[in-house]
């Protein structure tokens, strides 16, 4: 199964390895927090399922893609999988789960205070509910896919006039993630220093999808096609969480409901 646009990273095409990587890190993160009943909205392909279901009393899973649910249903019947466009969780019940992670969503959503506003209802009494997102610091150019993305100041004040109790810490990379990273900021500047006129901060996002797919898979496969070994070496242990929350790659919030 498979999603095959760059905004979902697969862990089956080579050239995706070092965003695959940066992204399974969350749920790696996620493992101290986890018991009870969870939640994931957004699921994606079930990047993190198989560390996760070992570990809680109920997994169940909301994402908007018919295929990629339908396809997890049928790989892991044991669990409980939704498909619904987000927010409202109108399938979902209030103080039902213990914890709820939602990695690589918000970004996404319009109503991103609604969004937040549901994820608290449906938390149990103590719960807590994760989330990463692109730090808007370290983002090359900009992400047609994506209604905004946040500082780490801005996703603190959005949460935590929301969730009881709020933290951002940031996920980092090491030497090789951020070797890595500068080759793709030099990559991406000599495509981007023929937008002369800045038209890709200045046209509607569904007319740059497109294109912006298109070039963003070019460059992946001519980065890896420059440093395989690179590329294929990079790993989950190789980013880090940090409170230099301006010097990460994604933040990742935890915010939780009172007792």
């Amino acid at each position: 199964m498979s999603v095959y646009t760059t905004e979902i990273a697969s862990d089956k095409i080579a050239s995706d390895n070092p965003i695959h990587q940066r992204l399974l890190k969350a749920y790696y993160l996620a493992d101290e927090y986890l018991h009870g009943d969870l939640l994931e909205i957004g699921c994606g392909e079930g990047r993190g399922l198989e560390l996760f279901k070992d570990k809680v009393s109920s997994f169940t899973a909301v994402d908007k893609i018919h295929t990629v649910i339908d396809t997890l249903k049928s790989k892991y019947p044991a669990y409980h999988f939704i498909q619904d466009n987000i927010p409202p969780f109108a399938k979902l019940e209030s103080d039902k789960y213990d914890v709820i992670v939602s990695f690589q969503v918000i970004e996404h959503i319009k109503a991103d205070r609604y969004y937040l506003e549901e994820m608290k209802r449906v938390l149990k009494p103590g719960g807590v509910a994760l989330i990463t997102t692109p730090n808007i610091k370290m983002t090359l150019t900009r992400n047609p896919w994506h209604i905004r993305e946040y500082t780490a100041d801005q996703l603190q004040q959005l949460a935590g006039s929301i969730f009881d109790e709020t933290e951002v810490k940031g996920i980092a990379g090491n030497e090789n993630v951020m070797t890595y990273y500068e080759m793709n900021k030099r990559s991406v500047q000599k495509i981007t220093r023929f937008d002369i006129l800045n038209l890709q901060y200045r046209l509607p996002a569904p007319l740059l999808r497109i294109p912006y797919d298109l070039l963003n898979r070019l460059n992946r496969n001519k980065l890896k096609s420059s440093n395989d070994a690179l590329v294929n070496e990079i790993v989950h242990e190789d980013f880090f969480l940090t409170d230099k929350v301006d010097e990460a790659l994604d933040l990742f919030c935890i915010m939780k409901k009172s007792s």
